[in-house]
């Protein structure tokens, strides 16, 4: 889950990390109001931040320096209601102003390819920084962290030694890098990144903006963050199949696709993709309901896609390895019932593996006139496009 700024700011404030004072606003008279109490620390001095969870705000227009509580208000009524980069601004951050010397740039982030983690360190902050690691890469430091260990005096040291960082500068980072690293191992984050890390012309390190991702797969641990969500903006349906422990993502197409195991359904993405190319047919979902393909997953799986206006027929591909496709047949044939008058379009069924020819039987026997079931794989997603296309 990705956060938004003014969230990301106060979890930061939370461990520890020198941050500003900041507060929100949904309209321009709330701006103004938030401008007045935080403008107050900073000389009357506050920048307007639309709150969106994408880059590239400044460029859009959407960060804009406040020298009043007046022009905080009047900014505020500019920015919210953007689109930037399909993202409508519905709240802005009221900051507090700062003096900035230098910018720097700094972030933690789960190392996939090493399985470990990584932090990133450059002088040059507030910039692209992508940008930057292609065109420039020896100006960002990078080095892997021991997640057992993780950041501490003496590795916060080795990361502003590659960054560059000049002695007396450097011993005012280490202690907000170690901070830093509290968010990442105490949030269970897989990405802390501060861009900019400012130091401020009276020589303070301070977190100018903050970008956090926590895993989800820790959220057991942190029941508290069920309250940094954004439900107004998730998908209904991926909300839905969330409250049924279904792993489901929407996509844009007009194919079902239920699967068990995310592997088998994503190489289904791909041969409805190819197979649609011809009759301008696409997947419209991706959804693993996982190896115990009972009658009531099966009619959760179906009544998530059902209600996916876009979708015009459901590719059903299931490989039976330990549930085995008699059973996965008998859960279709159960949802299917279960559904009722509910299941209206057309299901194309591939099963293969264990019993797979009882399974075809139980289909076959059931002779649903919704259900056609098809011996390949290549063949069903070629059926199923073509009755999404009709």
């Amino acid at each position: 889950m990705d956060l938004f700024e003014y969230q990301a700011r106060d979890v930061f404030e939370a461990h520890g990390v020198p941050v500003l004072g900041g507060k929100t606003a949904t309209t321009p008279a709330e701006a103004k109001a938030a401008a007045e109490e935080i403008g107050a620390k900073s000389g009357g001095v506050t920048v307007v931040k639309a709150q969106v969870k994408t880059g590239g705000r400044g460029k859009a227009g959407g960060v804009k320096v406040a020298k009043s509580a007046e022009e905080a208000e009047q900014l505020a009524g500019q920015i919210l209601g953007m689109d930037i980069k399909g993202h409508t601004v519905n709240t802005v951050m009221i900051a507090q102003g700062a003096q900035i010397a230098e910018e720097y740039y700094f972030s933690i982030l789960l190392d996939r390819t090493n399985r470990g983690v990584l932090a990133m360190c450059s002088k040059e902050g507030g910039v692209d920084i992508e940008t930057l690691a292609v065109e420039r890469p020896e100006a960002l430091a990078k080095v892997p962290v021991d997640p057992n260990v993780g950041i501490d005096e003496a590795k916060a040291r080795e990361i502003v030694e590659q960054a560059g960082f000049d002695a007396e500068t450097g011993d005012k980072i280490v202690p907000v890098l170690q901070k830093l690293w509290d968010v990442y191992a105490g949030e269970d984050a897989t990405l802390v990144e501060v861009n900019p890390l400012v130091k401020t012309e009276d020589g303070q390190i301070i977190a100018l903006d903050g970008k956090v991702t926590l895993d989800g797969n820790a959220d057991f641990r942190h029941p508290d963050h069920a309250t940094l969500e954004d439900k107004s903006a998730a998908d209904p349906l991926e909300a839905a199949a969330k409250e049924k422990d279904l792993n489901y993502v929407k996509l844009d197409g007009n194919v079902g696709i239920i699967g068990n195991g995310a592997g088998l359904v994503m190489s289904t993405l791909d041969v409805v993709a190819y197979a649609g190319e011809k009759v301008g047919s696409k997947p419209a979902n991706f959804l693993d309901i996982g190896g115990g393909a009972s009658a009531a997953v099966m009619a959760n799986g179906l009544g998530i896609i059902l209600g996916d206006e876009q979708v015009k027929s459901v590719f059903v591909n299931v490989f039976g390895g330990i549930t085995a496709c008699d059973e996965v047949a008998k859960g279709i044939v159960g949802a299917l019932d279960t559904l009722g008058d509910a299941a209206t379009k057309q299901l194309v069924v591939r099963l293969d593996g264990n019993a797979v020819e009882e399974g075809r039987r139980i289909l076959a026997e059931r002779n649903h006139p919704l259900v056609t079931i098809e011996d390949t794989m290549d063949g069903a997603a070629a059926k199923a496009a073509e009755l999404a296309a009709k």
